[in-house]
């Protein structure tokens, strides 16, 4: 089902918002220089006003290289937030659409502003002294631009009918 991404934006981001908090990451499919899909989990994704985002890209080298000659993308968001689901097979209809895609093309890879390391910073702050954390997370200095232009949200037959 798509939907209107211009209209609909800030639901959109509050659907990635409550995914990536039950999650921890998104997929962000693209196809690779055989023409083979690839998906790829990122956890930084954020979703700007005007229905662009960034992630930082420090682990997503397929991306990069697969960006050469094919930029378009699409991210899925899933909330699998147990609450979420079970309520939803409780009443046997969901609240919220469970899953949104967005289709778009990756930009240009540019030095992270200081608000979107700001935003970084706050997403990982309950895992700051955690071994892993400066791991995983120091030197996030990279972000890759994306400008969406479509949208779907999953369905799930008739418990995503009345949304």
């Amino acid at each position: 089902m798509k939907i209107n991404i211009k209209e609909n934006w800030q639901k959109i981001r509050i659907h990635f918002s409550k995914s990536i908090g039950s999650n921890m990451h998104v997929s962000i499919a693209s196809v690779n220089e055989d023409n083979l899909p690839t998906v790829t989990p990122i956890g930084s994704l954020f979703l700007n006003n005007n229905q662009t985002g960034f992630y930082f890209e420090k682990f997503a080298t397929k991306l990069n290289v697969n960006s050469i000659k094919n930029k378009n993308i699409c991210v899925l968001a899933v909330n699998s937030n147990k609450w979420f689901w079970f309520k939803s097979l409780f009443k046997m209809k969901f609240s919220e659409y469970p899953a949104i895609k967005l289709y778009g093309e990756l930009g240009n890879k540019r030095e992270a502003t200081e608000k979107e390391f700001r935003a970084f910073q706050r997403r990982i702050r309950q895992t700051k002294r955690l071994k892993g954390s400066q791991y995983l997370w120091q030197e996030m200095s990279m972000v890759r631009e994306i400008k969406f232009t479509k949208g779907e949200k999953i369905n799930l037959g008739i418990m995503t009918k009345k949304l």
